[in-house]
């Protein structure tokens, strides 16, 4: 007696690959990806936060000028003597600190132009005139 074939019909679209047949290949593939795509977030939050704290940072710098721009105004083109000086004349409300918690640095006269004033950041290493200084 001969034996009955069962014949099925596969759409194009429920064929599976060799590869998707629950093979060891894709487990290692996805998990290869998913540690990639892992790591490369981590990487994209590390340089967001960061952009974002160089921009907080130029954000502190802009109202730290404008303070000592009035407070020159104010004393004769003098600069002040320490930050300090401005919180306590009211030209700001607390002593500037960049994002990383230390005090801006500023250098009066200015190294670039000698009848005006700089304002900066040591950044995030906090080595003065460091590389990674906030301008």
């Amino acid at each position: 007696m001969a034996s009955k074939r069962t014949r099925t019909v596969f759409f194009p679209w429920e064929r599976r690959s060799l590869l998707l047949r629950g093979g060891a290949i894709p487990r290692v593939v996805l998990g290869v990806a998913a540690v990639l795509l892992f790591f490369g977030l981590i990487g994209l939050r590390s340089r967001e936060e960061r952009a974002a704290a160089v921009r907080a940072t130029r954000a502190s710098i802009l109202d730290t000028y404008r303070a000592i721009s009035s407070y020159r105004a104010d004393h004769g083109g003098g600069c002040p003597k320490q930050l300090g000086d401005l919180a306590s004349g009211g030209y700001l409300h607390a002593v500037p600190v960049d994002a990383w918690g230390r005090p801006l640095r500023v250098t009066c006269p200015g190294r670039r132009d000698p009848a005006g004033f700089e304002v900066a950041s040591d950044g995030p290493d906090g080595l003065p005139y460091g590389l990674d200084r906030v301008e």
